[in-house]
């Protein structure tokens, strides 16, 4: 083993796609916006789900994830931005 760390939930979720909704929060972006980006990275959720999603993103905006999530065919994860922050930004910590 490499490297071991510890990532706090509120960090677990993509890089890119929390960065893209904060963004679309940050220039007061609504729900429909919302819904159009998470359509584009064709998250798999149907319309109804996708609505709520909006909503709840609307009233807490999510904190920055640090993984990298491709959903193409199956969910994997890659960890070489999380190795690269860990101990620089707070709920991500470098065990070993």
């Amino acid at each position: 083993m490499q490297h071991t760390i510890f990532i706090e939930k509120e960090r677990t979720s993509d890089y890119q796609m929390t960065r893209g909704l904060r963004e679309i929060i940050e220039r007061n972006g609504n729900a429909d916006d919302l819904i159009a980006f998470m359509q584009d990275r064709n998250l798999p959720v149907d319309d109804i789900e996708a609505n709520n999603i909006a909503e709840q993103l609307l009233r807490e905006k999510p904190e920055q994830g640090y993984l990298t999530i491709s959903n193409a065919l199956q969910w994997r994860l890659q960890y070489g931005r999380v190795i690269q922050q860990a101990g620089a930004v707070s709920g991500i910590r470098r065990i070993r």
